[in-house]
């Protein structure tokens, strides 16, 4: 009887010690990702940890005041481009775990391309007055949503004086179950850093203005185990012969996709940056769990 014995110790001493490195795996990226130290090098989530993080203190409740809680495990990005007319993905992208869209991309009327459930919606802060132009829609039908609201200090400080932020907390006060967070000033940091870090760039010194999409993928990294991109395209399409041409938004006219991404990223300032964006994203898909389809892309 004494060896089983012995044999379930050193199990249960084992799967303990195991526990306590899985402990202190999530401890030491939660602290780095979580309070965006301008000055510590970025580590890749993947390289630390196989769990997603459940608190992300980067992101901050406007009504509580509490940090975003979030877990995830196989989640849908749907990008807003007009890639999305006509894919027939809707069925496929509300099966995911979390199914996260962008900025005041609407499902209504297009739920057979793009999906009707929304679980995650990051926002500019350019894109919030979009928002409140149809505030039922966004905060009271769905009100399960959660809402993450990235923009500078400028426009998010607490002290009266920061316009969006005013406008949140307005939010929140007509619709008390809206589930609105915004990013804080040392994440806001932190995500300029991880741009500098991949591209070599100060964001600020070359004029570049960081996508939804940059704030969302850095976001999911943390909260997703696996990620599946929809109607997002790499940094050489444009450039393709024959590629198909689409409106930059599946929900609008107008302009064309590739157009406003030569645009955006050949402007001396205020320009999004989203070819060279796209080539930092297919650099992440190598180290963790990203697909990318409609249209697919080949990471090597």
């Amino acid at each position: 009887m004494r060896k089983p014995a012995l044999a379930v110790s050193f199990i249960a001493l084992c799967i303990l010690l195991l526990a306590m490195r899985l402990a202190n795996d999530v401890t030491f990226p939660l602290l780095l990702n979580c309070f965006g130290q301008p000055k510590t090098k970025w580590i890749p989530l993947s390289y630390t940890l196989r769990q997603p993080l459940q608190t992300h203190y980067g992101y901050i409740n406007v009504r509580t005041q509490e940090p975003l809680q979030l877990n995830c495990n196989h989640c849908a990005v749907v990008s807003n481009s007009g890639q999305m007319v006509g894919q027939k993905v809707g069925e496929e992208i509300d099966r995911a775990s979390c199914i996260w869209r962008m900025n005041n991309a609407p499902t209504k009327g297009f739920e057979e391309d793009v999906g009707y459930m929304t679980m995650v919606r990051v926002v500019s802060h350019t894109s919030v007055p979009l928002l409140l132009k149809n505030p039922d829609y966004f905060f009271k039908e769905a009100s399960t949503t959660i809402y993450v609201i990235w923009g500078p200090f400028r426009n998010m400080r607490k002290d009266g004086n920061g316009i969006v932020y005013n406008m949140l907390k307005k939010t929140v006060d007509t619709y008390p179950d809206a589930q609105i967070y915004v990013t804080t000033e040392q994440r806001m940091t932190y995500c300029d850093g991880v741009f500098k870090d991949e591209t070599g760039k100060d964001r600020v010194q070359s004029g570049s203005y960081l996508s939804t999409g940059w704030f969302t993928f850095i976001l999911a990294m943390d909260a997703c185990y696996s990620i599946h991109v929809y109607g997002m395209i790499n940094e050489t399409y444009c450039t393709t012969e024959g590629y198909r041409k689409v409106p930059y938004h599946y929900y609008e006219q107008g302009k064309d996709e590739c157009n406003e991404y030569l645009l955006h990223e050949h402007a001396p300032y205020g320009g999004h940056r989203f070819i060279t964006e796209k080539k930092v994203f297919a650099k992440w898909a190598k180290k963790h769990r990203i697909v990318f389809t409609h249209p697919n892309w080949t990471v090597s």
